[in-house]
């Protein structure tokens, strides 16, 4: 039992309900099946109005907010030939409230599947680091600071073609996401394109697994810059699992080529993360400390992103029903960042998998 609610903790950030979905076709060749969840969150915050607001609006002080949401997916697939299927998959996210949860597709590809080759999909679907954020993004409520700010082609991503697979302990992905059909007045594309790749190694069944992985976009979004920036980040984690307890470790190191900024000045970011899980009876406790700055080269000034410790206990009535609490210490400087974007979270929540 122990050991199944600690793999539940450390899978928290894969498909929603893909533990508990409920197969409702299937025949010799082809099946469907649905899943998803139910969450209901309340936040106490300074910020709790709206999350997604920009921070020097956030001037609210210890509101709770309703950030309640409900994902539902479909899984389907169907056996093409001897060892291969065709799949498709589409995930929807609503919440209580559109201006603190907004209605998102997260997901929504289809591709082709080999037992021995590995899958290939096309749509909306994970970039290739989000295999190895997964390694400190654990927590029932309080996400990845470091791997949050991963580039959005190595992310979950729209016109992304994606490659995965598994070749005894080794996993491999690699994707790209295509230019999109816009255009500036000058002629530049305003999308988002570029690639990501990452490899993740399990030593055995010494309970040790590494990855690493890499990743650069282009990136013109302004519709008046001509310039394209690029951006490169290189990922490396670590994890350990032994008997009820696992910890993990993530480093980044990004550079921007920021031709917008002053005397086009480069950029570099760096961050490092440390999550823990422990597992008591059905009760799963987890941590992660989170630390990021952005460094510019000419000057070696340095701007503190996030500098924030997160704990939470999680209560697994069974495979389907859990309720948790959360609390984050936000330690970056109220004087250098304001008191909204300093501000300490609590979050309390019930979630059903189906």
């Amino acid at each position: 039992m122990n050991k199944n609610l600690i793999a539940l903790a450390v899978a928290a950030a894969t498909f929603s309900g893909a533990a508990s979905a409920a197969t409702v076709y299937s025949d010799d060749t082809s099946s469907l099946a649905i899943g998803g969840r139910v969450e209901a969150r309340a936040l106490l915050s300074d910020n709790a109005k709206n999350e997604t607001a920009p921070v020097l609006s956030q001037q609210t002080s210890n509101d709770v907010t309703d950030i309640s949401r409900v994902r539902v997916n479909i899984d389907a697939k169907t056996q093409i030939a001897d060892g291969v299927q065709g799949i498709g998959f589409v995930e929807k996210e609503f919440g209580s409230d559109s201006d603190n949860v907004p209605e998102e597709t997260r997901y929504l590809y289809a591709g082709v599947n080999s037992d021995q080759y590995g899958q290939i999909v096309y749509g909306k679907a994970d970039g290739s680091l989000a295999m190895l954020t997964d390694f400190t993004d654990i927590m029932a409520y309080a996400g990845s600071v470091v791997g949050g700010t991963k580039l959005a082609v190595s992310d979950r991503a729209s016109n992304n073609l994606s490659y995965v697979g598994t070749f005894n302990n080794l996993t491999f992905r690699a994707n790209y996401v295509f230019d999109g059909a816009a255009y500036n007045a000058a002629g530049k594309k305003t999308d988002q394109s570029g690639f990501s790749t990452a490899a993740k190694y399990t030593v055995g069944d010494t309970g040790l697994a590494l990855g690493v992985g890499y990743t650069q976009q282009k990136d013109q979004t302004a519709s008046t810059n001509a310039v394209n920036d690029t951006s490169k980040q290189t990922f490396a984690v670590a994890s350990y699992t032994i008997g009820d307890l696992y910890f993990g470790g993530l480093y980044k190191y990004g550079h921007r080529d920021a031709a917008n900024l002053v005397n086009g000045d480069l950029t570099d970011s760096q961050g490092y993360e440390f999550a823990a899980a422990y597992t008591m009876g059905k009760t799963v406790f987890t941590t992660t400390y989170g630390f990021m700055k952005d460094e510019r080269n000419t000057s070696g000034a340095y701007d503190e992103l996030a500098n924030q410790l997160s704990v939470d206990g999680t209560y697994y009535f069974n495979s389907n029903f859990r309720t948790y609490a959360s609390y984050t210490f936000n330690m970056l400087d109220k004087n250098e960042v304001g008191k909204v974007a300093a501000s300490d979270q609590v979050v309390l929540g019930a979630r059903y998998d189906f």
